[in-house]
C-alpha cells in the first residue's frame, strides 16, 4: 500500500484546499439557486423533529462505523481514503476540518437532497440518480473508484 499521493496529483496546500472548498460550495449553491429559480421544483420543507434528528444522528454513526469497517477490510477503499487524507485533509488545521464538514456538505445537501431529489422525484429512481451524481462529484482521480463507490452508496 502506498500512502503518498499518486504521480497524477501533487499534494495540495492549505490555501488551495480552502479555496477549492469555498469555490465548490459557491458553485453548488449557484446551481441550486438557478435550478430553483428556473425549474419547477420547490425545496423540501425543513422542520425540527426530535425523532428524526435522533434517526439522523444514528444514521451518521452507522455510516461512520461502516466506513471504518470498510477501511479495515477493503484494501481498495483504504488506499482511496488514504490518498484523499494525504491529498486534501493532512494540510488542514482542526478548525478547517469543521469548515470542510459544514460548508461543502451544506451546499451538497441543498443541491442533491433539497433540489435535485424533489425535481427528479421522491422515488427509488430519483434516489438512485441523485446518489450516482453525488458519487460522480466525489471522483478525485482515476484510481479512486472505491471512494466514489462509497460516496454513491451513502449518497
Amino acid at each position: 500500500m502506498n500512502d503518498s499521493p499518486s504521480p497524477d496529483f501533487e499534494p495540495l496546500t492549505r490555501p488551495q484546499i480552502l479555496v477549492a472548498m469555498g469555490v465548490t460550495a459557491v458553485v453548488l449553491m449557484i446551481v441550486s439557486k438557478l435550478w430553483l429559480r428556473f425549474g419547477s421544483v420547490q425545496l423540501l420543507p425543513l422542520y425540527w423533529n426530535p425523532e428524526q434528528a435522533a434517526l439522523g444522528v444514528a444514521l451518521s454513526l452507522a455510516i461512520t462505523l461502516a466506513s471504518s469497517l470498510l477501511y479495515r477490510l477493503w484494501g481498495a477503499y483504504r488506499e482511496s481514503a488514504q490518498f484523499y487524507l494525504n491529498l486534501a485533509i493532512s494540510p488542514l488545521a482542526w478548525l478547517d476540518l469543521v469548515w470542510l464538514g459544514l460548508l461543502p456538505g451544506m451546499s451538497e445537501e441543498l443541491l442533491f437532497r433539497g433540489v435535485m431529489l424533489p425535481a427528479i422525484g421522491l422515488n427509488p429512481l430519483g434516489l438512485v440518480l441523485s446518489s450516482v451524481l453525488f458519487g460522480i462529484l466525489h471522483i478525485s482521480g482515476r484510481n479512486q473508484w472505491a471512494y466514489t463507490t462509497w460516496a454513491t452508496i451513502v449518497g
